[in-house]
């Protein structure tokens, strides 16, 4: 046996060299190697060593802190390895061999996965979709349960003295090594291990937060102290569900796809800031409580604002002028409408009725409420979307891909402790290496009150990544539709962020950059971006109303974060013993006509995007006042949170209200005098409890409809998602 040495690595590399720095491979197989014979300092020279036998020696383990950045192979078969701990600082190596190791278990492989972020192959087999699958799905799991440990036996000590903190970590890690048990047997020493190394991440981003003075988590230190919560998106109604009812059809569920790494929130917080206003009860799911009916009636109403505006005091030629706007106002938005609508109004039938968001997959559970639908793009050669027949729903701890035409979820996607409420598809950029052209692929992202987005590629079913957005819940994300990569996200926290994702390449890396903030007096319960200029402005929805903001990036972009440029009122406004400020349902029907629900007030209204912007704020409050084109007859409900959503290419615009009816609307024609009657109100299509009767329709809170308005598709608040399909 040679104990090594600067001429043994010479002589044993290939190609010939005479620096150390300049060896890219080298075998040192079959010299009864062990852990003494490896001098870390000289080895540590290899700064250029891409791959490396150690094959057939004697090693126990790998030289600890044995950094060698360009390695990228490691054969280590036939050796006598029992610590794998020891190659953690390996972190670029992509492929590495353990063959007839008699000590090596299974565990230690688990163990290999996380220590090595890139390893990508093992003894020669791929194992992308396995390590994914440990790093991510299975910490997420033990992180989950590693929280609940915590927020039932433990907590902060007021004083943050050395002593009491390490004794506090020892208790808190030695419990949750006990308590917190997942997997099978055969991988308890890795899940104790890794139960280990993440209490102590817990316990330490409790003490010692990430700050980031660009990001939207970055706020006051000793206000983040406090304990953890779990935020509530919304009230429930007090209706109680009939947990009797089985549906009719059933639909096979798809296996689901890997759960994505769950990540708790490290303080608790207040409660929402709109729920504090409402009740001191909290309540799991988020519906407001039922009140008496109280919409204004017509007159009340902006039905006829234009005309009643008219005829107030003032000057006569002013008021002709006024008209005389109006009038060329509705002419040139009638024939915006006309160029992109079709003449007729569609039919559409009730397909299909699935519970796919079943908590435990059962079909008693009809309390889970469902919040956020969209139809995936599909991509072309340019990276255009065109439609699809699959479409994404979220509510609960899933979020399901539905064929709407055959019923099947073809993917699911769950998260132990999650309560998705958003989604949104994407189209980004995959590289494929080897100097293969970049592809198109849909993506999927997911948020709630985690506040973590998850990053999905649906196709490939996998859950790729996930980055922390806000340290409160996630109420709604946004892409733009013309850059793929610009993520918008609206949280809890009274922000909007927007994000750059970037792409991915063959392996699923990707990057995250947050590129701008908006700061909002409330949640953002919507985000719209115009059609034509989607990187110049942003409307953001609320409970405080509706607000634009200018989202252009500036050269350097110093300025990352923005208040709102001005606010879009409603005549409605000026009635002072209610509060109608609410905007709980907003969208664009064309590059032009914006449709937008204020709660309780019983009009969707559609309004001008581009005169409405053209008017000067008003410099105290910047403020101005919607140029409204026409008002939608609506439900009288005071249920909030029942959004509205459009169809540009067939002019439709469509909402669902508490009863499980869908108001439909063809919208060719706008007029000022009086409102707009719905084309088609969709009955609730009764599904059957067991041959027992006929269930009540919910509320319904979310719609979507492809570009060609082949399906329609609604979420209830009662674990249900309803299918339309049109007739010719």
């Amino acid at each position: 046996m040679e104990k090594i040495t600067e001429k043994i690595l010479l002589e044993k590399c290939s190609p010939k060299t005479n620096k150390l720095e300049q060896i890219k491979t080298l075998n040192l197989s079959k010299m009864g190697l062990k852990l003494q014979d490896l001098p870390v300092q000289l080895l540590s020279r290899l700064k250029s060593l891409e791959r490396w036998d150690l094959s057939g020696n004697g090693l126990q383990e790998f030289p600890k802190n044995l950094e060698l950045p360009a390695l990228r192979y490691l054969d280590l078969s036939d050796n006598q390895m029992e610590n794998v701990t020891t190659l953690e600082s390996l972190s670029n190596l992509e492929e590495i061999k353990m063959e007839d190791n008699f000590y090596i278990t299974v565990s230690d492989n688990y163990k290999m996965m996380v220590l090595l972020p890139k390893l990508k192959v093992y003894n020669g087999k791929d194992i992308t979709a396995t390590a994914t699958h440990v790093r991510s799905v299975y910490s997420s799991a033990l992180m989950t349960r590693i929280a609940v440990v915590w927020e039932k036996s433990f907590s902060l000590p007021d004083d943050f003295s050395k002593e009491k903190m390490s004794a506090l970590e020892n208790r808190f890690v030695n419990t949750a090594c006990q308590q917190v048990k997942y997997g099978p047997n055969s991988v308890s020493a890795f899940t104790k291990w890794r139960v280990e190394i993440l209490a102590k991440e817990y316990l330490r981003s409790l003490i010692e937060p990430k700050e980031d003075p660009d990001s939207p988590e970055s706020t006051n230190t000793k206000e983040n102290t406090a304990q953890v919560s779990t935020p509530v998106k919304r009230k429930q109604t007090e209706s109680t569900p009939d947990t009797d009812i089985s549906m009719t059809p059933r639909k096979k569920l798809c296996a689901d796809l890997p759960d994505a790494h769950v990540e708790d929130s490290p303080r608790k917080s207040s409660r929402l800031h709109h729920l504090q206003r409402q009740t001191d009860t909290v309540r799991i799911s988020p519906r407001k409580r039922n009140q008496p009916p109280s919409t204004p009636t017509r007159g009340q109403t902006t039905a006829g604002t234009l005309k009643r505006s008219l005829k107030e005091p003032g000057n006569d030629t002013k008021q002709k002028e006024d008209l005389k706007a109006s009038q060329q106002l509705q002419k040139d938005a009638n024939l915006l409408l006309k160029t992109c609508s079709k003449t007729q109004p569609v039919c559409l039938k009730p397909l299909h009725v699935l519970q796919c968001h079943s908590r435990q997959d059962s079909s008693e559970d009809f309390s889970t409420q469902l919040w956020a639908c969209a139809f995936q793009p599909v991509p072309d050669s340019s990276g255009s979307a065109g439609g699809s027949r699959l479409v994404a729903t979220c509510g609960g701890e899933s979020l399901c891909v539905i064929d709407c035409e055959t019923g099947m979820v073809m993917k699911k996607y769950k998260v132990p402790g999650e309560e998705f409420f958003s989604l949104a598809w994407s189209t980004v950029l995959m590289s494929r290496g080897n100097n293969a052209s970049a592809q198109h692929c849909s993506i999927l992202a997911a948020g709630g009150k985690r506040g973590v987005v998850k990053l999905i590629h649906p196709r490939n079913n996998v859950a790729y990544g996930e980055f922390k957005a806000s340290r409160k819940s996630l109420s709604v994300l946004r892409f733009n539709h013309q850059q793929g990569n610009l993520l918008f996200t609206g949280s809890y926290d009274s922000k909007i962020v927007m994000w750059d994702i970037g792409g991915v390449d063959s392996h699923y890396n990707f990057k995250v950059v947050q590129l701008l903030v908006l700061e909002m007096s409330d949640t953002p319960l919507h985000i719209c971006l115009p059609l034509t200029s989607p990187s110049m402005h942003l409307l953001a929805a609320s409970e405080d109303g509706l607000h634009c903001y200018n989202t252009q990036l500036c050269a350097n972009n110093t300025a990352k974060s923005r208040s709102k440029e001005m606010e879009i009122t409603f005549p409605i406004y000026n009635k002072k013993d209610k509060d109608y400020r609410t905007v709980d349902g907003l969208s664009f029907l064309n590059d032009d006509i914006v449709a937008s629900k204020n709660c309780s007030h019983g009009f969707i209204y559609l309004w001008s995007w581009s005169r409405t912007k053209a008017q000067r704020p008003d410099e105290k409050n910047r403020t101005v006042r919607a140029v409204v084109l026409a008002e939608l007859q609506w439900a009288n409900t005071e249920i909030p949170y029942l959004a509205l959503n459009t169809c540009p290419g067939r002019a439709y615009i469509v909402c669902g209200d508490d009863k499980g009816k869908l108001w439909t609307y063809h919208v060719t024609n706008l007029q000022t005098n009086k409102p707009i009657q719905p084309t088609e109100v969709l009955e609730w299509p009764t599904p059957v409890r067991n041959g027992l009767g006929q269930m009540e329709g919910p509320s319904v809170n979310n719609v979507a409809m492809d570009p060609e308005l082949r399906y329609l598709v609604a979420l209830s608040d009662k674990n249900m998602v309803i299918v339309w399909k049109r007739e010719e």
